[in-house]
């Protein structure tokens, strides 16, 4: 087990220090799409009352369906202990933070009590994550970031991974709600902007996965060849990691069924390469014809195209 993953039985500090309370309240649920209406039936399922804010009536029958509360006010979730965001984007996420004049005024950074949680599962910059972290401790809230790795079938399964960063003792309250989530936690520190950085990194390593696997299976059947052989022989040997056996399958086999779809994958891919622009002396960019440094210094080396990756070997 990885030393980042959160075990339910871990202590933090000393022997005398008291573990923080698990929040045992109402959790409130923001974004009741795919992936959040399946995590929020886990956690009613779990026996948790949750608070699912939807602003479209027709919704309130499937939710109510699933043992979940739907609300179309989103006053009914600032009493919430805490409060999850499972939202598409930045833009998403701040409205419900911060408000809309045309529909909701108040958002959780104004309404929440002092010392609820905004624990937020969403893929959003960097940037956002540290405003939206900012905003909450200047009003007396806590913010933890717990993007996840999954797609909806993984969620209904509890098979989600979960990277989560914030101040230990927010994490450990959270705890028993990622448990319910996710097969495994990986806190990485205590900068919610951290995990949100990992999460965007590794959706930009699932869709560069996916435009390759693409393209080989092209080529394989141009020449007339089934593609299925080819994916095994690959993900059995070099390339076995669950992005290339998952979506290496469903490409041989045709099944385009949405999972991760086209256009959260072009957001997070954008979200992606503006992170890596913030760093743009040290970073290589891929555009048109393949990897090439952002600063060149033709000549001095030849190194293994590994180092492509690395700011201290310039090629």
């Amino acid at each position: 087990m990885s030393k980042h993953e959160v075990r339910s039985s871990r202590i933090f500090g000393s022997a005398s220090e008291i573990r923080p309370r698990p929040a045992l309240g109402e959790i409130g649920f923001v974004g009741l799409g795919r992936m959040g209406a399946a995590m929020a039936a886990n956690l009613a399922a779990d026996g948790r009352q949750v608070v699912a804010y939807v602003r479209r009536p027709d919704q309130i029958g499937k939710l109510e369906a699933l043992g979940l509360r739907p609300t179309t006010d989103i006053g009914n979730l600032f009493h919430c202990e805490v409060v999850i965001s499972m939202l598409p984007d930045d833009d998403a996420v701040h409205d419900i933070v911060f408000g809309r004049a045309d529909t909701s005024p108040d958002g959780l950074a104004a309404a929440l009590t002092p010392g609820a949680i905004h624990l937020s599962m969403s893929t959003i910059s960097t940037t956002t994550a540290s405003l939206l972290a900012s905003t909450h401790a200047r009003n007396g809230q806590s913010y933890v970031a717990a993007p996840v790795f999954g797609n909806p079938d993984a969620a209904k399964a509890r098979q989600l991974f979960i990277v989560a960063a914030g101040a230990r003792a927010d994490i450990e309250r959270c705890r028993p709600i990622l448990a319910s989530l996710g097969q495994r936690t990986f806190e990485i520190g205590d900068a919610p902007a951290d995990a949100n950085l990992f999460k965007l990194l590794g959706n930009m390593m699932s869709a560069t996965a996916l435009e390759m696997l693409g393209e080989v299976v092209a080529v394989v059947r141009k020449r007339g060849l089934d593609p299925q052989p080819f994916i095994d022989i690959m993900t059995s040997t070099m390339f076995g990691g669950r992005a290339h056996k998952i979506y290496g399958d469903k490409i041989a086999r045709q099944t385009y069924a949405p999972g991760f779809v086209l256009p959260l994958v072009l957001k997070d891919v954008r979200l992606a390469l503006a992170e890596a622009e913030q760093d743009r002396p040290r970073t290589y960019r891929c555009r048109g014809g393949g990897a090439r440094p952002v600063t060149a210094n033709q000549g001095r080396v030849r190194p293994d195209l590994s180092a492509a990756r690395t700011s201290q070997v310039r090629i």
